[in-house]
């Protein structure tokens, strides 16, 4: 995979990447419950009196709401993939350089900027690249937050699989530049957080 071939000492800000929360009140206590009936199906936890078909349909409802989640993030992703296109479009030095949808993508999960890194561990984010590949991948597939209706019991339970095979096809799509990390910034914003910063830069105004 080539290198996108841009002006020496050149820098370019792309717009932030801001995260909305997922508003699922029933989510964290499906995800403990999910981790648990999978620690009790390999046998690491007693079963307590639960039989094997209540817990797997504790461990898919809980992995639905994780794909859930994902598609939620890769929903937030996907629109900052198109504004820095919309920023690519605009700037004669990235559309020579052949900057595509993949070459942003490629950026944002191979190779963040130290700040978005920072606040990512600030979160508690460690596994950032298979979040973020994920999400993307789902959202090559999927145009709503997938249900039981929709999706077979085996795609849920091996989501992960599936979706890192999806943003290995989504990458591979077509041949792209990779855009060389130290010149290009953005940072990262929860939605709230974001919300507040704008707050106060009109107040200043």
């Amino acid at each position: 995979m080539a290198q996108a071939t841009l002006p020496e000492g050149g820098v370019w800000d792309l717009p932030p990447v801001i995260l909305h929360p997922f508003s699922d009140p029933a989510g964290p206590d499906q995800l403990v419950e999910s981790s648990r009936a999978h620690l009790m199906l390999e046998g690491i936890l007693p079963m307590s009196g639960l039989t094997e078909e209540e817990l797997l349909r504790r461990l898919l409802s809980g992995r639905l709401t994780e794909v859930k989640m994902l598609y939620y993030v890769g929903r937030d992703l996907e629109r900052w993939l198109g504004q820095c296109m919309e920023v690519a479009a605009r700037d004669e030095a990235l559309t020579v350089a052949g900057a595509k949808q993949a070459s942003f993508a490629e950026l944002l999960v191979e190779h963040p900027p130290e700040n978005v890194l920072a606040k990512l561990q600030k979160w508690g984010v460690t596994d950032y690249r298979s979040i973020f590949s994920r999400a993307l991948g789902l959202q090559a597939v999927f145009n709503q937050p997938p249900d039981f209706d929709f999706v077979t019991a085996g795609f849920v339970r091996n989501y992960y699989r599936y979706a890192d095979q999806m943003w290995a096809a989504r990458q591979g799509l077509e041949p792209f530049p990779s855009l060389p990390p130290q010149q290009f910034r953005f940072e990262l914003f929860a939605s709230a957080e974001y919300a507040r910063m704008l707050e106060r830069q009109w107040e200043e105004s």
